[in-house]
């Protein structure tokens, strides 16, 4: 049986992966410190953490939440954080009555209070139902953080913080969305 695996091309995808994480270690780490500030912030004083995404971001978006409502690496108490991503009858009913674009929105709306945070994931930046979210948390008084890709797209002027890895592609957007979000919970933990 003739061996189908590239070593070259591995060798590749983990030398960009490498690259990728030494541009979001000096780009991204003050915006990383800024988001657990603001988490902690909102969690101390009663809020919760609301996290929404499509396809690939809305597993990490469930991975988030189940980061903090579980734990990471240390025994705390629980800690406040919805996925949206996670009830099939009411995205499958609020996409079919009102639209796909409308399905994270209507759950901002019923669910999001002033001081919550809002973490919406798109590794384009451009997901339309993630920027409708983050538009109507921003006027519910909720404080936004994008985790986005490439240069940020229609969803960077809706967050208050910006997590953006500046790369193009898709599969090293969200190796540094996940390494983010466990260095996020992390740090959570420690500080709570």
């Amino acid at each position: 049986m003739r061996n189908f695996v590239n070593q070259q091309h591995i060798d590749r995808h983990f030398q960009r992966h490498a690259e990728v994480m030494e541009t979001v270690a000096q780009e991204l780490t003050p915006a990383i410190s800024a988001s657990v500030i603001t988490i902690v912030a909102a969690l101390n004083a009663g809020n919760k953490i609301l996290t929404l995404g499509n396809g690939g971001s809305a597993a990490d978006a469930q991975h988030f939440a189940a980061e903090f409502v579980g734990r990471f690496l240390r025994e705390r108490r629980a800690l406040p954080a919805v996925a949206l991503t996670t009830d099939t009858s009411l995205l499958t009913a609020v996409g079919n009555d009102f639209g796909f674009d409308q399905i994270f929105n209507r759950q901002i709306e019923a669910l999001a209070q002033p001081g919550d945070v809002v973490i919406g994931i798109s590794t384009s930046g451009n997901s339309a139902n993630v920027a409708l979210a983050m538009e109507t948390a921003q006027q519910i008084g909720c404080k936004t953080i994008g985790l986005l890709g490439r240069d940020g797209g229609i969803i960077a002027p809706l967050s208050d913080i910006q997590l953006t890895v500046p790369v193009q592609e898709t599969p090293h957007i969200q190796e540094a969305h996940i390494t983010i979000i466990h260095l996020i919970c992390d740090l959570v933990e420690q500080t709570i």
